[in-house]
């Protein structure tokens, strides 16, 4: 069921669902988890059961500001407490060594542990409730199927898992999609997976260049997101540019349907069967439609979603990785 996070009632019956060893499905700034109490390890293993996810894939735990880390992780360096400064709440993951008593399955067993401080309103609610409750961090891994498109409003949610799922909604997200990833566990940040924020931005907070990962001799932790085939819809995904769009829509001509394009460019579709959506100029707003406009693809009944390649710089890094996962699925 979805109930409304506004409501501080809503909030606690949330919060004693997730105490009791329940799923709860929260909004954040990002895209809506899945949570349970990242501590119970029984309460983890129903996210894996419930997305269909490999065990061994390691989930993001969320607290309510950075004094929560202390809870799941230790020997946190300087340059990861300077990114939690700059950056929490916010859209940035930091991979940071774990407690070997805390968080277990959440981290798939590895001796690091992903760490993130929300910034919504409703998800800090939760959190804090949950605190209180003895509840120091909730594991939230995206609320959808293993490998599919992200869910960025709570009928999103109620969709994958039913209305037996208790919901609380907190509008449609407004970064769009997941958080940047960096690691911070080899005396250097690395960055695993972009996001919102952006590498320069994560240079700038810590005061060093990101690190590559062949330039350090450990292997990179497992970390959420980092598939080559991911948040995928069903329909098929094809990343052209807007040139090869073109000529690939003079080919069909217009007898064309079970298409959907999804491009920056002035196209001129041969065919009114074809479902033509606009990709906004900016980045921002493009993450923060990315996954909606795949949902609507899907229900639209189309067999192929061709997508303009988004250009490059940095800003665009955390939309040209999703749909490079998208497309490789």
């Amino acid at each position: 069921m979805i109930l409304d996070g506004q409501d501080s009632t809503a909030v606690q019956a949330a919060a004693q669902a997730l105490a009791a060893g329940d799923l709860v499905g929260l909004p954040t700034e990002t895209v809506y988890g899945l949570a349970a109490d990242a501590g119970r390890d029984s309460a983890v293993a129903k996210i894996f059961e419930a997305k269909g996810r490999p065990s061994d894939h390691p989930l993001i735990v969320h607290v309510a500001d950075a004094a929560g880390v202390d809870h799941f992780a230790q020997a946190v360096p300087d340059f990861a407490r300077a990114l939690m400064q700059a950056y929490w709440p916010g859209p940035l993951t930091l991979i940071l060594p774990r407690r070997p008593e805390a968080g277990a399955a959440a981290a798939a067993g590895q001796d690091s542990v992903g760490m993130r401080c929300p910034a919504h309103p409703v998800a800090t609610a939760l959190l804090r409730a949950c605190a209180a409750l003895g509840v120091h961090g909730l594991a939230a891994p995206s609320a959808n199927l293993f490998g599919r498109v992200s869910p960025t409003t709570a009928a999103h949610v109620q969709g994958e898992f039913g209305p037996s799922l208790l919901v609380l909604d907190g509008g449609a997200c407004e970064v769009g999609i997941e958080s940047t990833i960096v690691d911070c566990t080899r005396g250097a940040p690395v960055l695993l997976r972009p996001g919102g924020i952006t590498r320069d931005q994560v240079e700038a907070a810590c005061g060093q260049p990101l690190r590559t990962r062949e330039e350090l001799a450990s292997p990179d932790p497992r970390a959420s997101g980092t598939l080559e085939a991911h948040y995928a819809p069903q329909a098929k995904v094809r990343l052209m540019d807007a040139q090869a769009l073109q000529t690939a829509l003079d080919v069909l001509g217009p007898q064309a349907s079970g298409i959907a394009v999804y491009a920056r460019s002035a196209l001129r579709p041969a065919s009114p069967q074809l479902l033509l959506r606009r990709m906004p100029d900016d980045a921002e707003t493009t993450a923060r439609q990315l996954f909606a406009a795949l949902r609507g693809f899907d229900e639209a009944g189309v067999k192929l979603i061709w997508v303009e390649t988004p250009p490059p710089g940095s800003d665009w890094e955390g939309v040209r990785d999703r749909l490079q996962r998208a497309a490789a699925a």
